[in-house]
């Protein structure tokens, strides 16, 4: 089924979302995995937005309070960076802007699961956000997930999410094959990308850095996370059809970000909902 996202009840159009990101610039604080750190900062400055990497603890509250969204990845988690992450967590809540989090390779270690949990409970998360296995971890289900990949969890995702969305009154986004992104009544799929995707390394940490730029401009948490994962994936099937292999599919990634325009937004999105 394809769908406008202006058809589906409160969800805005992701072509008209990316002219206020452009527009407005937002600055967007990552406390982000320290693989792909240089792809998640260029993935927002492709889009307009303005992205700031900071990880001391004796600046990440201030540069919080200066920003219009902060996005966690715990992917390369210690001690002293889930102590920064708190500290920019808590501004950020007082400031009353969005915060999102990637639960990458939740499932995969006990003290993992334990530091999204901590995170969750000590900070007001807007949006949770990660891939099948981890997103059950962490709504309870009893799955492992190897390293930060996804494995089946054979349950049914509408529900995980919703329900995870419910308890933490916050929206959950699950990225895979197919996107689910659910708060506590509504859920919408997204099923734009490409299987290139799968092959390169940060794709899933660049979606959530996309999905904080787009918070950052659009107080639907919803509507947010799907106009960014619009935007994002419908460039992913453009850079594929020019791309030789993972390596050319990157290149080709930020460059149809950067000329993307409503057009070819309003054209190619394919949502569900």
């Amino acid at each position: 089924m394809k769908a406008e996202i202006g058809s589906i009840e409160m969800i805005a159009d992701a072509s008209e979302a990316l002219e206020r990101v452009r527009r407005d610039k937002p600055l967007v604080h990552h406390l982000t995995n320290l693989v792909t750190i240089y792809d998640c900062a260029n993935i927002v400055k492709a889009f307009g937005a303005s992205p700031v990497m900071a990880h001391a603890i004796e600046e990440v509250a201030d540069m919080a309070r200066m920003a219009s969204a902060l996005v966690l990845n715990i992917g390369t988690l210690d001690t002293e960076f889930i102590e920064a992450m708190l500290l920019a967590g808590k501004s950020a809540n007082e400031k009353g802007i969005p915060v999102v989090i990637d639960v990458c390779g939740a499932g995969a270690t006990r003290y993992r699961d334990e530091k999204c949990l901590q995170i969750l409970d000590e900070l007001d998360v807007s949006i949770i956000k990660g891939n099948s296995s981890e997103v059950a971890r962490i709504a309870g289900e009893d799955v492992k997930t190897r390293g930060v990949d996804a494995v089946d969890t054979g349950a049914d995702l509408k529900e995980v999410a919703g329900s995870l969305a419910r308890e933490r009154d916050c929206t959950v986004v699950i990225t895979g094959k197919d996107d689910i992104v659910a708060d506590g009544n509504r859920a919408v799929w997204v099923h734009n990308g490409h299987p290139m995707m799968a092959n390169v390394v940060g794709t899933g940490c660049m979606a959530t850095s996309v999905i904080g730029t787009f918070a950052a401009v659009e107080p639907d948490y919803v509507a947010a996370s799907v106009s960014g994962l619009v935007c994002f994936e419908v460039a992913a099937e453009f850079a594929a059809l020019l791309a030789a292999g993972p390596g050319s599919f990157k290149e080709h990634l930020y460059d149809a970000v950067y000329n993307m325009d409503s057009r070819i937004v309003r054209s190619m999105q394919r949502i569900e909902g």
